[in-house]
C-alpha cells in the first residue's frame, strides 16, 4: 500500500510515530480511519483499532468499522463495554457521553493491561472543528490520558475528508454517525429497546431513500424526524400512512418532521448554558491551534 506523498499526510504520520504504539478507538467513521490509516503507516507492525461493540452502536456501523479496518489493512478488534451498569449513563443527562467514553476508554485499558500492553497509548479520531461543540466526552479522554493526533496537527473536519480522500478510504465522504444514544432527548432514559427502536426507525427511513437521517426521541415516545430541508417535502410525500403506522409497530407513540430540517447535535441547544461553560477546555494531547 503505497502512501500519498501529501505535506499533511506526513505530518500525521510522523505526530502517530512520536507516541509509543498508539491503539486507536476506532467507530469506522473518517476520522478514526484516517488516524487509523496514519497509525498503520506509522507502524505496520504494532498498530491497533478497537470497536466497541453495545446497543448504542448500530450493527450496520460495526460492519462498516470492520471493512473499512480490513480495507486499511490494521489489527482490529471489537470489545465489549458495559455501560449500562452505571446509572449516570442511563439517567441520559447532559454528560452521558462523559460515561459512555470513560466505560469505552476503561475497557480498553484494561484489555491492554490484561495482555501486557500497559504502555500503549490511546487515540482519538478527535478533530479541531470538535473543540468547538459541547463534548462532555472529551473530559473523559483527558482522564485516560488520550491522544489526539488530528488537533495535534490543526486538523478539521474539511482537511480530514481531503486526507481519506486522497488515501482512498471508503468513508471519506460519509455522513457523520454519531451513537444511538445522541438521538435520545437528555432526561429520557437510554435502554437498549429504544436504541433498536431508533436504530430500525432510521434503517426504514434509509430503505425509502433518505441519506441523511435522524430519529430523535423524545418523552412519552415521540419520534422527531430529521433530514435535510431540502428532503423534506419528499419526506412528508413518502411518509404515508404505512409508514407511519411501520414506525408506530416499532413502540413510538408519535411521529413528527421536524421542519427545521436536520442540525447535527442539535439536542445540546437543551443544554443549560452553565453547564456548557464549564466543558470548554482544552483536550489532553494537542497543541495549541
Amino acid at each position: 500500500m503505497m502512501t500519498p506523498r501529501a505535506p499533511v499526510a506526513e505530518q500525521l504520520i510522523a505526530e502517530l510515530r512520536s507516541y509509543h504504539r498508539p491503539v486507536v478507538a476506532f467507530s469506522g467513521g473518517v476520522d478514526s480511519a484516517v488516524v487509523a490509516r496514519a497509525a498503520f503507516e506509522a507502524d505496520r507492525s504494532t498498530a491497533l483499532a478497537v470497536t466497541s461493540i453495545g446497543p448504542a452502536v448500530a450493527e450496520s456501523e460495526r460492519a462498516i468499522a470492520r471493512d473499512v479496518a480490513g480495507g486499511i489493512g490494521i489489527e482490529h478488534i471489537e470489545l465489549p463495554t458495559d455501560e449500562w451498569r452505571n446509572p449516570s449513563y442511563v439517567r441520559n443527562a447532559p454528560d452521558r457521553c462523559f460515561h459512555c467514553k470513560s466505560e469505552l476508554y476503561g475497557a480498553i485499558r484494561r484489555w491492554l493491561e490484561a495482555h501486557g500492553m500497559a504502555d500503549r497509548e490511546i487515540v482519538s479520531g478527535t478533530n479541531v472543528d470538535d473543540l468547538g461543540d459541547y463534548r462532555p466526552g472529551l473530559e473523559a479522554a483527558r482522564d485516560f490520558a488520550v491522544r489526539h493526533p488530528l488537533v495535534a496537527c490543526g486538523l478539521t473536519k474539511p482537511q480530514v475528508r481531503d486526507l481519506a480522500r486522497l488515501w482512498g478510504i471508503p468513508v471519506w465522504n460519509k455522513p457523520a454517525a454519531p451513537c444511538l444514544a445522541s438521538r435520545v432527548a437528555y432526561g429520557v432514559e437510554v435502554s437498549p429497546e429504544r436504541l433498536l427502536r431508533i436504530e430500525r426507525a432510521e434503517s426504514l427511513l434509509r430503505e425509502l431513500g433518505f441519506r441523511i437521517v435522524r430519529v430523535r426521541l423524545h418523552a412519552d415516545e415521540l419520534a422527531r424526524i430529521e433530514v435535510p430541508r431540502e428532503d423534506i417535502p419528499t419526506l412528508i410525500d413518502r411518509l404515508d400512512q404505512s409508514a407511519v403506522e411501520r414506525l408506530k409497530e416499532l413502540g413510538f407513540r408519535r411521529v413528527t418532521v421536524d421542519l427545521e430540517g436536520f442540525r447535527s447535535g442539535n439536542l445540546n441547544d437543551l443544554v443549560p448554558v452553565d453547564v456548557l461553560s464549564q466543558s470548554v477546555a482544552k483536550p489532553a494531547g494537542g497543541r495549541d491551534t
